[in-house]
């Protein structure tokens, strides 16, 4: 697919590797909605003024994933304003703590309507217009936390997001629509705030976003650094049962997380 007069609706566009994607697009050429919610309303209208700097139209959409009229809406505009979506990017995603006894039941289920459901409700919301053009490049930001079970209910989110956009692909194939899930490992966002600066930058991610619309696979780990841990998660699941089934390794991998909820706590 060619990138450059394509539409793209980016939902999640406002946080590390959502911005990072809107400057990739931008350079592009590719005109843009751009979908957070409203609480970041203020860092899309900037996204959307360096869309326009760089000569490229850019529409801001101020979206709740957890709501199907407002994912509606996001699409609707796209279509209103440039007539098509070539391209969805859903780079949507909230954390989870490690330990699935750590979270409220309101937290799991906004983990999974924010990293699933929204999704999914994304792509059914896309769908019939690229099915109807018999074309449209959809790619979805899962994480390795989706080959491995070791972070809680967002490895059970991503783990879904796995199977959606397998079955997707798929349902889709005949209809010219391509379906490719990125799978980062630790990138430098917000998120990861507490490993440091030493991760490498968002922009790892939003690079495989444009590659995987101009040529579509089904999956793509970045950095490439974690392809042999993701292979060792697929071939030697009880080896990781061995490793983060040790009641030591428990405990380091629930410390940071316990002590950040400890410190936001009144």
């Amino acid at each position: 697919m060619q990138l450059r007069g394509a539409a793209a609706l980016l939902i999640g566009a406002s946080g590390g590797i959502g911005s990072a994607a809107v400057h990739a697009f931008v350079r592009e050429g590719s005109d843009l909605v751009l979908a957070a919610p409203q609480a970041e309303l203020a860092q899309l209208e900037a996204l959307a003024r360096e869309a326009r700097a760089g000569c490229v139209r850019a529409v801001v959409v101020p979206t709740d994933v957890t709501i199907r009229a407002d994912i509606d809406r996001a699409v609707a505009t796209a279509i209103a304003e440039f007539g098509r979506i070539d391209v969805l990017a859903y780079i949507a995603g909230i954390g989870s703590s490690p330990s699935l006894c750590d979270d409220t039941d309101e937290e799991i289920a906004r983990v999974l309507s924010v990293n699933l459901l929204g999704c999914a409700r994304a792509m059914h919301a896309v769908l019939p217009m690229m099915k109807a053009q018999r074309r449209g490049a959809i790619v979805n930001i899962g994480s390795i936390a989706g080959e491995a079970g070791v972070m809680g209910v967002y490895s059970a989110s991503k783990f879904g997001m796995r199977g959606l956009s397998d079955s997707v692909r798929r349902e889709v194939r005949a209809d010219g629509v391509r379906v490719t899930l990125i799978e980062p490992g630790f990138v430098r966002t917000p998120m990861n705030a507490a490993m440091g600066d030493g991760l490498p930058g968002p922009e790892v991610v939003a690079d495989a976003i444009v590659d995987a619309v101009r040529h579509p696979r089904r999956v793509r780990v970045v950095p490439k650094r974690y392809l042999a841990p993701v292979v060792v998660a697929r071939v030697f699941p009880g080896l990781l049962d061995m490793i983060f089934g040790d009641a030591r390794i428990q405990r380091r991998l629930n410390r940071d997380a316990r002590a950040e909820r400890s410190s936001r706590t009144p």
